[in-house]
């Protein structure tokens, strides 16, 4: 296939800290960006629900997901009681692509990620602190434990992570000739762009798109909520970094990393939540992830060294700063 099985072309590197076009709320930059992009949901194409089946496989990276399969045959995730809005539309999104390339005679199986799959650093980052710390003391920030642990799928950089994000665990394409799997492309996303600028996701990922968003925005439309987003985030930046609380415990937060030898490079509540782990990974090693297993040993040992005193240090700021920041998404600045 012209795309990943789980939507937009995996993007990855050490270091990716601003918002998008089109944003999402992200916990702080990630280290990785994962191709997750064209994720679940169900209506668009339209179709009805049929006999309720259950199947193994459809949420990617966890286990067995419920499934039914509508009148024509497309299966169709069933939405788990509980889940947050951005959760369920991936839902939508993903059947929606499944009905509609059902009606195109083509098997299309849902995936939606756990947050967990989504994001491989939800267990580094400290909102959990116990969850943090676990992942710490074996793995540090994640950087070289990829060369230590292959073969360990909860790394993010292991070449096991890198394969189960990447690789579809459906058969939807199996059987088909050359140009069946071009006529499968064209479904999915659309005909091939004549030019760079022309380029966009068409298809059925498009009508999975609508279905969980709402139809697309004019330009001068889309501009005018990107106007707005960015408004808010930055509202919600400068509330958060003027938070008094916050300030005080990032005081203190940024005394304690001194005293144990860190380098602190900003005092911004906003800055220090990721910081120690970002400005690592602006001086990581082009090779970071392809170093043999007895180069990356002690690079990671100083790595948990380094994780574990951030993470101490940090534990009150922490416990004060996700809470508010959930309340005030805050993803970055532009340039």
């Amino acid at each position: 296939m012209s795309m990943p099985k789980f939507g937009l072309p995996e993007i990855s590197g050490p270091e990716i800290s601003g918002p998008g076009t089109s944003r999402p709320h992200l916990r702080g930059p990630l280290v990785t960006v994962l191709a997750i992009g064209l994720l679940p949901l169900l209506a668009a194409c339209g179709g009805e629900s049929g006999n309720s089946a259950a199947t193994n496989g459809s949420s990617g990276g966890s286990s067995a997901a419920t499934t039914t399969t509508t009148a024509d045959g497309a299966v169709q995730l069933t939405v788990p009681d509980g889940v947050d809005e951005a959760t369920k539309q991936e839902y939508i999104q993903e059947n929606a692509i499944a009905v509609c390339m059902k009606k195109q005679g083509f098997a299309y199986t849902p995936h939606v990620r756990t947050s967990a799959a989504a994001d491989p650093l939800a267990a580094v980052d400290g909102e959990d602190y116990a969850r943090a710390k676990q992942f710490r003391q074996k793995y540090g920030f994640g950087y070289y434990a990829g060369a230590v642990y292959p073969n360990d799928a909860d790394v993010p950089f292991s070449k096991a992570a890198t394969t189960e994000r990447t690789t579809p665990t459906d058969h939807d394409e199996d059987g088909l000739t050359d140009a069946q799997k071009k006529a499968y492309d064209t479904a999915l996303t659309g005909p091939p762009a004549k030019s760079k600028a022309e380029e966009k996701i068409g298809g059925c990922s498009e009508v999975g798109r609508a279905a969980a968003h709402g139809p697309a925005l004019s330009a001068a439309a889309e501009k005018d909520a990107e106007q707005a987003r960015d408004d808010q985030n930055h509202a919600n930046g400068l509330a958060l970094n003027g938070d008094p609380q916050l300030v005080q415990l990032a005081q203190q937060f940024a005394s304690c990393l001194t005293g144990q030898g860190i380098t602190v490079s900003t005092t911004q509540p906003t800055g220090m939540v990721s910081m120690v782990r970002l400005d690592i990974s602006r001086q990581l090693p082009e090779n970071f992830m392809s170093l043999s297993k007895d180069k990356a040993l002690p690079l990671l040992d100083k790595d948990i060294d380094v994780a574990l005193k951030d993470l101490e240090c940090g534990k009150k700021f922490r416990a004060a700063y996700f809470p508010k920041e959930k309340a005030k998404p805050y993803y970055g600045e532009n340039g």
